[in-house]
């Protein structure tokens, strides 16, 4: 099938409202558009250039936290959330009570992320990891009273007050088996020709209009766009997060994705898609090449140290994964008594690698504020 010929699928009378049943998508499709495959060039080669250059950092895995931490934060901020890089970063004890509810939710998308890729070595990309990922995602926030780790057994709907009023009802409960089935063949069809980043736009899609879970569906399906990238080795590391495109194109992102379901139109949201691919490749690349660059300046400063340089370099790689700390972290991690920690600490905030930022005498917290800013 032509993906110019596509068609999304069909309303469905039920009582008292319609539902739209989406077409299965595990069948043969076909690139029959120049713009497109246009599109597709650029946005792999921007993606090789990223996956490449994130293999030439030496221990990028202290980095990879940081970039899952912004993926959290941008992903949840389209489902409405208030917490910035600046708030994720913090200790749970450090966030405002009226805070905490949203930081939570950030926190558990991290956990949701990191636990699925490393499920990724023994589990293929597949419903019940990401049965599992939903499952983490809503573990105590403001979601865990609805059904966790299990695809719906009701109607849901998006926008309005019920299901009379709502902008869009996904398909009825008893498809939603049914088209996540087809949605995993579709993923692991060896037979298709399709390029890779074209089948995971379109799977995306298919997921948004399945919404397959009562709560956690617009997370989880744009953590499925990293995991298909790893699990299918177009990325070594998950250093792509789309979620960042997705939220400054808000308006965009939702449009396009209503649009394929009610103008037939596949083909427009697969350019905004790889538009969004080429882009945050571009973007990550920057921002690793300014890591890079950080990294050889704190760590000039850092051998002005003289004999505490060991240490010191000890604790700035501790604060590349945690860039928020408390005298009692340093104390932890480098295990030194509490007034060496301190000495360090200052030592750090005169080279102006560490910021204190509660104005305090004491329980004060510092920040590793030039790489944090980074990822603003």
């Amino acid at each position: 099938m032509n993906i110019s010929n596509f068609k999304s699928g069909k309303l469905v009378q039920r009582y008292q409202y319609k539902s739209f049943e989406p077409s299965k998508v595990n069948s043969d499709w076909l690139l029959d558009d120049a713009q497109l495959q246009l599109l597709l060039s650029k946005a792999d080669i921007k993606l090789g250039e990223l996956n490449a250059f994130s293999q030439l950092i030496p221990d990028v895995d202290f980095f990879i936290k940081m970039h899952i931490l912004k993926e959290g934060t941008k992903s949840s901020r389209i489902e409405g959330t208030q917490t910035n890089i600046d708030d994720a970063v913090q200790k749970e004890e450090y966030i405002e009570a009226e805070k905490k509810d949203d930081w939570l939710e950030v926190r558990n998308y991290v956990s949701a992320m990191s636990q699925s890729i490393k499920a990724l070595n023994k589990l293929p990309l597949s419903n019940r990891l990401l049965k599992q990922a939903q499952k983490t995602l809503l573990q105590g926030a403001r979601g865990d009273r609805k059904t966790l780790g299990e695809f719906r057994k009701s109607q849901n709907w998006i926008g309005g007050a019920s299901l009379r009023d709502a902008i869009f009802i996904p398909p009825h409960q008893d498809s939603v088996d049914d088209l996540m089935a087809d949605l995993e063949k579709f993923l692991h069809n060896e037979n298709s020709a399709l390029p890779q980043l074209i089948k995971i736009g379109i799977a995306h899609y298919q997921f948004e209009t399945i919404h397959p879970f009562l709560d956690g569906n617009g997370r989880i399906g744009r953590l499925l766009i990293t995991l298909y990238l790893v699990s299918n080795e177009l990325l070594h590391q998950p250093t792509l997060y789309l979620s960042d495109f997705f939220e400054k194109n808000k308006s965009l992102y939702y449009d396009n994705l209503t649009r394929a379901r009610t103008h037939n139109d596949l083909t427009q949201w697969l350019k905004f898609f790889l538009e969004g691919v080429r882009s945050t490749s571009e973007n990550s690349i920057q921002t690793f090449k300014n890591i890079i660059k950080l990294r050889g300046a704190v760590e000039k400063k850092v051998a002005t140290l003289g004999k505490k340089q060991a240490l010191a370099i000890e604790f700035l790689q501790y604060l590349y994964s945690n860039p928020t700390v408390d005298s009692s972290d340093v104390v932890e991690v480098l295990q030194i008594n509490l007034s060496t920690a301190l000495r360090l600490v200052d030592d750090f905030i005169k080279l102006k690698i560490l910021v204190e930022i509660t104005g305090q005498k004491r329980n004060r917290i510092f920040v590793f504020e030039p790489y944090i800013k980074l990822f603003r």
